[in-house]
This record gives structure tokens, sequence and C-alpha cells, in this order.
């Protein structure tokens, strides 16, 4: 009777240490993939921030529904841990004026 439970126990420690180790090797990659998806998803904000500024620096305004889709967009970048450089982008739209400048006389 001893042997069997000694081999009951030894058999149920090895699947609950396999199971745990499963769980932890699981978790890890699901770190690793997080941190990916995070960081590229980062870079896809980043980008669309720079697009924005480079679009709308070159018209000269940008209408408030942009601005406020802009905004969105830097809040979520910072939100992911990005860094300050992209804040001189998105100030430089903000401080646009709203409504498209008027053509000048003569043009």
């Amino acid at each position: 009777m001893d042997i069997g439970i000694t081999i009951l126990t030894a058999i149920i420690s090895a699947v609950v240490g396999a199971g745990v180790t499963a769980l932890i090797a699981r978790a890890r990659l699901g770190k690793i993939k997080y941190g990916a998806v995070q960081e590229g998803l980062q870079s896809l904000l980043r980008a669309e921030i720079i697009r924005q500024n480079e679009k709308y620096i070159e018209r000269g305004y940008c209408p408030v529904y942009a601005k406020d889709a802009l905004r969105r967009v830097y809040e979520a970048y910072h939100a992911l841990g990005g860094n300050g450089v992209m804040t001189d982008l998105y100030n430089e739209v903000i401080q646009l004026p709203e409504p498209p400048p008027k053509a000048e006389e003569g043009s």
C-alpha cells in the first residue's frame, strides 16, 4: 500500500509540475507576443501622427474633427509608452487654424 501511495504521489507531482511549467511557458510567450503587438501598434500610431502633421502643416490649417482624431491617436500613443518626440509634431498641428485660409485676392 505504501508503494502505491508513493507512486501515486510521484505521478501527481510530475503532472502538476509539468502543468505549472507549461503555464509559465505560455505566460512568457503571451508576454512576448503582447509586447510585440504593443510595439507594433505604437509604431503605427507614431506613423499616423507624422502623416497627419505633414498633411496639415502643408495645408496650413486643420479642421476641428481632424484635431480631435489626432488627439485620440496622440493619447493612445503615449498610453502605450510613446516618448515625447511626437509631442512637437502634435502641437504643431493643434496650433494650426481650423478653417482653411481665405484665398488671397488676385490669385
